[in-house]
């Protein structure tokens, strides 16, 4: 029988990318994405794809009901990918701008995935892939609201996989560095809407951080591209033994191990140079 997989956030990017390679590899899969403009354009490159809103809890539910009706109650996979990035000083972000950033990158993905686990336990088996970052272990200045969903999504993945433990349901988490798609874009959208850079006492940090966010091709070192993800994922639905967590690129690697033998200080100031935040 043929693998069922749900993804959202498949507009470009990760999500498109593990959309098509696991079309490639056999699998039935139902690409989501928020505007109706690009479920057009996902149905016009072959893929069967549907509108999933993670803001919208109605969007939700009858994404969902669509894919259980084409597929007679099953579903073999989660991938919750859909979201963006809020950059701002903690001190600059407001309750909207906290509120937007959770509402996608969190609440939706925790509705979404409870939808699906009731599902996933009839059947008696299931993956469910959750694409964190590297942020979600080593936070870096100027990006709390975004650290702080990652850092959420990893506390609900972990929690979640000791509740499923005596279940088939496997829960495994993707943690990327840099990885090429639209998500500097997306993040420079954020920040106009929410932040006021000109009132800011961050204000100097801010125009080195946009300078980044407006430059072509890669913004910081070691950046791959979405393959690189896809192989993770990949190895956490069809293995027999998924791991708990994937590292992707090399700084991934590199903070997950200087996060576990450094003191926190001398870490921190790592992150500040590593991220851009440090004074000017």
């Amino acid at each position: 029988m043929q693998k069922t997989i749900l993804i959202t956030g498949c507009s470009s990017g990760i999500g498109l990318c593990v959309a098509q390679g696991l079309k490639q590899r056999g699998w039935r899969v139902f690409a989501s994405a928020r505007k109706p403009a690009d479920v057009e354009q996902l149905r016009a490159q072959g893929l069967e794809s549907l509108q999933l809103d993670l803001n919208d809890s109605l969007s939700i539910k009858t994404a969902v009901a669509k894919v259980l009706q084409a597929t007679d109650g099953q579903l073999n996979a989660l991938f919750n990918n859909g979201g963006f990035g809020m950059p701002g000083a903690v001190e600059d972000l407001s309750r909207d701008a906290i509120r937007a950033q959770f509402e996608t990158n969190v609440f939706g993905w925790i509705e979404l995935t409870n939808q699906i686990l009731p599902v996933m336990r009839k059947q008696g088996h299931g993956r469910i892939i959750m694409n964190s970052s590297i942020l979600g272990f080593a936070a870096m200045a100027y990006r709390g609201a975004y650290n702080a969903s990652k850092f959420a999504i990893e506390g609900f993945s972990d929690t979640l996989r000791q509740e499923l433990q005596h279940t088939h349901i496997h829960v495994s988490l993707i943690e990327p560095g840099p990885i090429l798609s639209r998500f500097r874009a997306n993040a420079l959208d954020a920040f106009e809407q929410y932040i006021d850079k000109h009132n800011s006492p961050h204000k100097q940090q801010y125009e080195s951080m946009l300078a980044r966010l407006h430059r072509e091709g890669p913004a910081a070192p070691f950046t791959l591209g979405p393959e690189a993800v896809l192989e993770k994922v990949i190895h956490a639905l069809e293995s027999t033994r998924p791991k708990i967590r994937y590292y992707v690129t090399v700084p991934t690697y590199l903070f997950g191990y200087l996060k576990r033998i450094l003191p926190f200080g001398i870490m921190d100031r790592i992150l500040l140079r590593a991220g851009g935040g440090g004074k000017r």
